[in-house]
């Protein structure tokens, strides 16, 4: 139906050529923006009510009751955090002071970026269902297999005494203190108008350069580039990705036009990955409450987890595509 009224609004009111780049490219950017927005709102007000009944402080106090399992359950509330990398940098400090071990709360910090409700939505749209669970299944376990592991060199040493706590910028709120079933629905309305008011414009800069690629770049030219960099293709695109900062907004878009000019899919989600849960404002950030050694650590880490799950992805493509 979406598609029939832009189609409808692209080539009869606008009176674009159907057969021409043009008009596809804008045919295009309206129909994933108006498909991506919708789905956006609709799922991180749903999300949004749900999570209203779990208060941040008894999440610290039950991960770290959590021997056993901290770190699955670090990732999985970082999951279902709608931060971005910056964004998780105060929550990843309370968690510190709250005493919560190094290696579970970095657990957290790697896979709140990489997984959450508006990144799943945009996923979902643009990958389908599959691809979109596997990416969910393979970024908690980076986040978990990474946090051990962090956990395991006894890094404490490495984090500063005096921890900045700040406001890294305007967060949503993660719960109502109103009990009421009407108030969480308006919590989760507001929670929705929140973010899609923060990233909108990421949804369409990347839709808009998705478009861009979708109908001007030659097939012929992408394979070339795959077939030039080969088996090296996954570690090069995660480290073109580490230093970059985006929205996962704009970043899903580009990721998902790359996977049909050629690109393999892992290729394409380990840009995606960098790009989302690695940044150089991410590192700055970080440089307040840990030294330059303890960062290092954590964004090498987090890289070869990135990279072998790309080639992970790109062995079962055929399985997941």
């Amino acid at each position: 139906m979406l598609q029939l009224i832009v189609d409808w609004l692209t080539y009869s009111v606008l009176k674009l050529d159907s057969g021409s780049k043009v008009g596809s490219a804008i045919n295009f950017f309206i129909y994933d923006s108006v498909k991506i927005m919708l789905l956006l709102f609709v799922m991180i007000g749903l999300i949004g009510f749900l999570r209203s009944f779990i208060s941040q402080e008894k999440i610290k106090t039950w991960i770290i009751g959590r021997k056993g399992w901290a770190n699955f359950f670090a990732s999985l509330f970082g999951a279902l955090t709608p931060f971005c990398s910056c964004s998780s940098i105060p929550l990843f400090i309370s968690f510190l002071d709250a005493g919560v071990p190094l290696g579970v709360v970095f657990s957290f910090l790697i896979t709140s970026p990489l997984i959450n409700e508006y990144l799943v939505v945009l996923m979902i749209g643009f990958f389908g269902w599959k691809i979109t669970l596997a990416y969910i299944i393979s970024g908690i376990s980076i986040g978990v297999f990474a946090g051990m592991l962090i956990g395991k060199m006894k890094l404490e040493r490495f984090i500063e005494k005096d921890i900045i706590s700040g406001n890294t910028e305007e967060n949503c709120q993660i719960g109502p203190k109103e009990r009421g079933i009407k108030m969480r629905i308006i919590f989760g309305i507001d929670e929705a108008k929140c973010v899609v008011k923060k990233i909108w414009i990421w949804v369409l800069i990347g839709v808009g350069l998705g478009a861009m690629i979708h109908n001007y770049v030659p097939q012929e030219a992408v394979q070339s580039i795959i077939n030039k960099t080969g088996l090296f293709s996954v570690p090069i695109a995660a480290l073109i990705g580490v230093p970059m900062y985006g929205s996962c907004a704009a970043i899903v878009p580009i990721a998902v036009v790359l996977f049909q000019k050629g690109f393999p899919l892992g290729t394409a989600l380990a840009f995606m990955m960098a790009v989302a849960a690695l940044s150089l404002p991410e590192a700055i950030m970080l440089r307040r409450a840990m030294k330059l050694k303890l960062i290092i650590i954590f964004f090498g880490i987090t890289t070869l987890g990135i990279i072998f799950t790309g080639y992970i992805f790109n062995f079962l493509q055929k399985i997941l595509a």
